[in-house]
């Protein structure tokens, strides 16, 4: 811990900080609708630890919610994870080796690995990698079950505007990722399959069928270029 200390900057160690509070703050709206669904409490907080994947939790969550079987609930929380594959590709050197690579795998999701990347050198790479997920574990599934406390007292989270939240958190997190226009007409284009969806499948499911946007990306990256090489020589 005192390597890690001394490997981070102060100003890292406040975006790591920040990040892992966004994170618990998630939890919380997750552990309330998994209570309000009819989960037990401490079903989110179990969840939480052992998996630490808020994306797969919160659609495991609603398709059961919505009546699916728990089956199609694991098989879609495991498809949403698959992005991990390409994860571990992009940062093989930070894992370590044995146990601590078995916990460093644990720790893999979209933040970590993006603190990681965004580093310079391997031993502040490796250091922001461990201390952003290490926060995580502890924030999410504190999160979770300050979030099953509320739940279990306040039965209408729709009331507080909880179910909201974990979109909102993710839509402030791409609003910067927007401003290239292949991928804002990627994005456009899995939200029209998502809300054409919506009326026909269970909850959870619209956001699966989006992804299939993603297989138009190359297409949009070359119009892209496309015009801004013919912007070049029109001027």
């Amino acid at each position: 811990m005192r390597s890690l200390w001394k490997t981070l900057s102060r100003a890292q160690w406040r975006d790591i900080a920040l990040v892992c509070l966004a994170v618990g703050v998630i939890g919380l709206s997750y552990g309330a609708i998994a209570v309000t669904s009819g989960f037990a409490w401490w079903f989110p907080v179990l969840m939480g630890a052992l998996v630490l994947a808020a994306s797969s939790e919160f659609l495991f969550v609603g398709i059961i919610a919505a009546g699916g079987s728990p089956i199609a609930a694991l098989l879609a929380g495991l498809l949403v994870n698959a992005r991990h594959v390409p994860f571990g590709l992009a940062v093989p050197d930070v894992l370590g080796r044995g146990w601590k690579g078995l916990l460093g795998t644990h720790l893999m999701n979209d933040e970590t690995v993006v603190f990681a990347i965004a580093q310079d050198g391997l031993p502040r790479k490796r250091a922001a990698y461990w201390a952003c997920g290490l926060g995580i574990l502890i924030c999410w599934p504190t999160g979770a079950a300050l979030g099953a406390l509320l739940g279990s007292v306040v039965h209408d989270t729709d009331a507080l505007g909880l179910d909201a939240m974990f979109p909102a958190v993710i839509l402030a997190l791409i609003l910067p990722a927007l401003k290239q226009r292949e991928l804002r007409r990627t994005s456009l284009a899995g939200v029209v399959l998502a809300l054409a969806s919506t009326a026909f499948l269970p909850a959870g499911l619209p956001v699966l069928v989006a992804l299939v946007a993603l297989a138009a990306l190359p297409l949009f990256t070359v119009a892209a270029a496309t015009g801004e090489a013919d912007q070049g020589a029109g001027r």
